[in-house]
């Protein structure tokens, strides 16, 4: 109402027009910072993208307020083993994961969306299933930058997968790189470090990765970590070669100078559940003596990949048509089906560390006419086509031209409580951001998708009270951005980013089952971005300030 010029209005007037000192302030919550410190109540003021100052801003104004009265004020949590690169193209929301409130997902086990060939950018177009798109990029920066203009609501980073390198050079054949191949995939490496990749992911149970020597491993990291990178790795065995496979990525980390993590971190089948002492202790001594190596998980007794994780990887060379065209031929059947039943001592069974087909669930078919057997064990459907497991599984790759996504009952809850309070634990779903909506529905999912954080902060901090609150925040937050290299992220700081996650301490929890995994999470209440809301009052804004996160090694711009 600043209109007439009396000294009264005069004065209204100036205080009209005087500018705001924030752009948003949080006022009156409990700010846990990261740091693993104990929470502290102060408001939090930003300008544009930035913390600007964390105290008492009673006496400030901003453009606009939120009210965390009764809610936990945190740094925005970092996903650690995010597979978005699909579902982001699908839906920028990243709805599945905002609702926990994680601000960054992080990419790249094993296969990364960059860099292409012609002959592997063809076979990923050839490879979609119901999320189509068209790839005008090659390179992993130029993937990431595609994401970022397309409009995504989270941060995205990408490890340089080294399946990816190899399958851009060797294809899918098991043999080493030649001196030029591998030279070609050092190339590639550098080129990606320099746009900003974290470093190199690995995912050594998988054919053609299962191929990958330790030498070959190490000579990639040595590039990589010239450019301050990490090593990032799906371990050979999460079973009966578990200690020898942890050894596995110490020597890369110790010959190649790199800092290690250990992807989604388990003892996978009942005769391996007592191997996480001599992993803990693996880790420690490597540790004590300065090499950096760190570990993530998720929250759950159950992995999920697909039905080759079942078979021989001999069987699989050459790739998906090679596999499938062999399983068809009745010699080599004989062969597999006799492996998959035997002992698996050189390759990884999950089907064997499940311990049954009672224990696997069906949930991704790409073929429409399978559709109808999502969510049901192996041992069901094998029951109702009168054939063992194994044919079954061998059966279902063929049909349903794919690797056919499974959820396997693996791990141990006492060994999960056990890792979630190891110092160097941080956390990643190891799966799509998705919304219970649309195309999403078509398919199910392992609940990690929908639950994964929620239920560390509900199920073991609240309930179970296995690691305090401020504890768990650590290590969603400043642990991983440490361990990535990433500046000014992972904790309220001033002069840091504004991503935020604000949530209801009492009320967040995960919904998502295994039978019905496509279900939000509860309680995270507010969520920004870069200084931007993105879920106000539990609910999508539409904004999508999502920016790409680069790694040390970037050469670019800024």
């Amino acid at each position: 109402m600043c209109l007439r010029p009396t000294s009264f209005l005069l004065l209204l007037l100036f205080s009209c027009t005087t500018p705001k000192d924030f752009d948003i302030i949080i006022r009156n919550g409990e700010i846990i910072d990261g740091s693993g410190k104990p929470a502290f109540m102060a408001d939090i003021g930003i300008n544009a993208d930035t913390i600007a100052a964390i105290d008492d801003l009673s006496d400030q104004a901003a453009s606009h307020e939120i009210d965390a009265k009764g809610l936990i004020v945190a740094p925005g949590f970092i996903n650690m083993l995010s597979w978005a690169v699909e579902s982001l193209i699908e839906d920028g929301r990243s709805m599945s994961d905002i609702k926990q409130g994680v601000t960054l997902e992080v990419f790249g086990e094993g296969s990364s969306w960059g860099p292409l060939t012609p002959a592997t950018r063809r076979e990923m177009k050839e490879d979609q299933g119901k999320i189509t798109y068209d790839i005008p990029w090659t390179t992993l920066g130029e993937y990431l930058e595609f994401l970022e203009s397309k409009g995504v609501s989270t941060n995205i980073a990408s490890f340089v997968g080294a399946t990816t390198l190899r399958v851009n050079t060797v294809g899918y054949e098991d043999r080493a790189p030649t001196p030029e191949e591998l030279d070609s995939m050092k190339m590639m490496v550098r080129q990606a470090m320099e746009e900003g990749a974290l470093g190199i992911g690995s995912s050594l149970i998988y054919a053609p990765a299962f191929y990958s020597s330790t030498e070959e491993l190490i000579a990639l990291c040595q590039v990589a970590s010239e450019y301050d990178g990490m090593y990032i790795s799906h371990l050979r065995s999460e079973g009966n070669k578990l200690l020898e496979s942890l050894d596995e990525l110490i020597k890369i980390a110790n010959e190649s100078g790199i800092r290690a993590e250990v992807y989604h971190l388990k003892q996978s089948g009942s005769a391996n559940w007592s191997k996480l002492d001599a992993v803990i202790s693996k880790i420690d001594s490597a540790r004590s003596v300065g090499l950096d190596i760190t570990t993530d998980m998720y929250t759950y007794t159950a992995g999920a990949t697909g039905l080759d994780a079942a078979m021989p990887p001999w069987v699989q060379e050459g790739g998906y048509d090679a596999w499938a065209e062999r399983l068809q031929q009745p010699e080599i059947r004989k062969k597999v089906l006799q492996e998959m039943k035997s002992p698996a001592i050189t390759w990884e069974s999950l089907m064997q560390a499940a311990g049954s087909a009672e224990k696997m669930i069906l949930v991704g078919f790409k073929n429409d006419s399978l559709k109808h057997l999502t969510g049901k064990t192996l041992a069901e459907v094998s029951k109702l086509r009168g054939k063992s497991p194994e044919e079954t599984a061998m059966d279902l790759v063929v049909e349903d031209g794919s690797r056919v996504g499974t959820v396997y009952f693996l791990m141990d809850e006492k060994n999960v409580q056990k890792q979630l309070q190891l110092p160097w634990m941080s956390f990643g779903s190891d799966a799509q951001s998705m919304a219970a909506e649309g195309v999403f529905l078509q398919s199910s999912t392992h609940p990690r998708a929908y639950g994964n954080f929620a239920r560390l902060l509900g199920k073991y901090v609240r309930e179970e009270k296995v690691i305090p609150l401020q504890e768990a925040i650590y290590k969603l937050t400043h642990l991983p951005a440490s361990n990535l290299k990433i500046k000014k992220r992972g904790l309220l700081k001033e002069g840091y980013y504004a991503d935020l996650a604000i949530f209801d301490k009492e009320k967040i929890r995960d919904r998502a089952t295994f039978d019905q995994p496509h279900q939000y999470a509860e309680g995270m209440v507010h969520v920004l971005v870069n200084g931007q809301q993105v879920l106000r009052h539990g609910e999508h804004t539409g904004a999508f300030p999502g920016r790409v996160v680069r790694g040390p090694g970037w050469r670019g711009h800024h």
